[in-house]
């Protein structure tokens, strides 16, 4: 079968705003009404080089705010992507403010000076607010120390950000399991997960939608907790065939701290949440992740690409 035919008949083009590609998936579902919690996901990809899939970060938009999980490599271009492609102002980046980071490894923190900067010099006003693990703390202050002078120069006497500094300041929040976040739009639960350092996985409830989102993580019971029946579980994915090819040390690694598809259709049938997304998945094809996953899992899923919407 053709790439073109195979998109042709797995094309899940329902959940998509206006003018974005098709992500894979089984079945057609109506698309956010206007006004609903919106999923978006900014970045899907995983440490490897792929200009398609920027790294990992995913914004949860509830009355036209938006809130990030994690700032991997692109993010904020991603975010000004998002907000030009589907109309979704809230992702404007003068307007991120409050970030959930699931761990510290560097291809979801990557983007961290981007996502303080980069709004911040078009115009944000505000604080950035980030909740994150152990660590989280001493990252934001080297992040401000590395880029001291370029501070400097832009709120001295002369500098074009004077008038507002504040823009580039930093609220950081180091969490344990347990509500961390609750504001007029959603409450945030953090719950522990299993990866190779401190990690948590995050549950969002708005006044129509549950989506829990899981990082890094081999399977976990917890993440099973948070969900049951969820709206949206977004859950990392590996395929066997593509840990087969990879060294005996990653292969290791990956079956202590992330999770194949065998084992999220498992989790996904504890879980049973309303839609399966899988994102941050291997180097494999979109369409050989899906084929993988549908011999697995009867519910309804799909295989997320950057800039799809739920």
């Amino acid at each position: 079968m053709g790439r073109e035919s195979f998109k042709a008949l797995y094309a899940w083009s329902a959940v998509l705003a206006a003018g974005l590609t098709p992500a894979y998936g089984q079945s057609a579902a109506a698309t956010p009404t206007e006004g609903s919690t919106k999923v978006v996901m900014l970045g899907t990809g995983n440490p490897g080089i792929d200009p398609d899939r920027s790294g990992p970060a995913t914004a949860i938009v509830a009355n036209d705010v938006a809130y990030l999980v994690d700032m991997g490599p692109g993010v904020v271009r991603r975010a000004k992507a998002a907000m030009t492609g589907s109309g979704l102002t809230a992702l404007d980046p003068t307007k991120l403010r409050v970030v959930f980071v699931t761990h510290l490894h560097s291809d979801h923190t990557v983007g961290y000076p981007d996502l303080i900067f980069t709004p911040w010099t078009v115009g944000r006003r505000v604080p950035l607010e980030v909740y994150g693990p152990k660590g989280i703390k001493a990252m934001t202050e080297h992040v401000l120390e590395a880029y001291r002078v370029d501070i400097q120069t832009r709120t001295n006497p002369h500098g074009n950000q004077r008038e507002f500094p504040e823009g580039h300041n930093v609220n950081a929040y180091e969490v344990a399991p347990g509500v961390i976040y609750k504001d007029a739009n959603v409450r945030v639960t953090a719950f522990a997960t299993k990866h190779a350092m401190e990690s948590y996985g995050y549950r969002f409830e708005t006044r129509d939608r549950s989506i829990v989102i899981s990082g890094d993580t081999n399977p976990t019971q917890a993440t099973i907790d948070a969900c049951k029946g969820c709206d949206a579980l977004i859950h990392e994915a590996h395929t066997p065939v593509w840990l087969a090819a990879r060294p005996q040390t990653f292969r290791e690694f990956a079956a202590m701290y992330h999770t194949s598809t065998p084992q999220l259709a498992d989790l996904a049938r504890e879980a049973k949440p309303k839609l399966l997304i899988l994102y941050h998945y291997n180097g494999m094809s979109q369409e050989e992740v899906f084929e993988d996953m549908r011999g697995r899992y009867a519910g309804h899923f799909v295989v997320a690409r950057d800039l799809d919407v739920y």
